[in-house]
């Protein structure tokens, strides 16, 4: 079984910075730590969103991302102190769909210098298809910082504004993977 993001990127995955590589090349079950700053927007329709979607509390934290992979695709716990925000993520049509609570987004991901970036194409909510365009401030991208993987991911709307950002790092060592027992 080809890895989910190597089959999304093809030839593309051998350009990435090698903490990104080690995080999506390896298989079946793994956990990594390190550590997350969330902020968050404070516009009331902010809020609904980001408790539609699940999204982490404001603030600096621990984080322990479990990611399960199987030929489906991919499952992600991403526990930041308490709180634990799930996603399901999964390749169709060459594009990366990842469902959050109530919302489904369709990603294109992108090599650049070593990275990814993800870029919105499509937003279901419910089901219901919603304009793409609202989503233009929707992103995240994925590096290696100081032998780290490091994220960061930006989610904006037009009126809500700020819906949450959240960047940090993981130990993934480029070798340090910890199996779920």
């Amino acid at each position: 079984m080809t890895p989910l993001f190597e089959r999304l990127l093809g030839s593309a995955f051998d350009t990435l910075d090698p903490c990104v590589r080690t995080l999506h090349r390896d298989r079946g079950e793994r956990r990594y730590a390190g550590e997350v700053e969330v902020e968050r927007g404070r516009h009331p329709l902010a809020r609904l969103c980001a408790r539609a979607t699940r999204l982490p509390p404001a603030g600096r934290a621990s984080i322990d991302v479990e990611i399960i992979a199987d030929a489906a695709g991919e499952r992600w716990s991403r526990h930041v102190g308490a709180h634990v925000m799930r996603s399901r993520l999964w390749a169709r049509d060459s594009l990366l769909h990842e469902r959050l609570g109530a919302v489904t987004f369709v990603f294109r991901l992108q090599a650049r210098g070593g990275a990814i970036e993800w870029s919105v194409v499509r937003v279901r909510a419910l089901g219901l298809p919603l304009p793409a365009r609202w989503f233009a401030a929707v992103g995240a991208r994925e590096a290696d910082g100081e032998g780290r993987y490091t994220f960061d991911v930006r989610a904006a709307l037009p009126i809500a504004g700020l819906l949450v950002r959240y960047r940090g790092w993981l130990d993934v060592g480029c070798s340090s993977v910890v199996p779920i027992a």
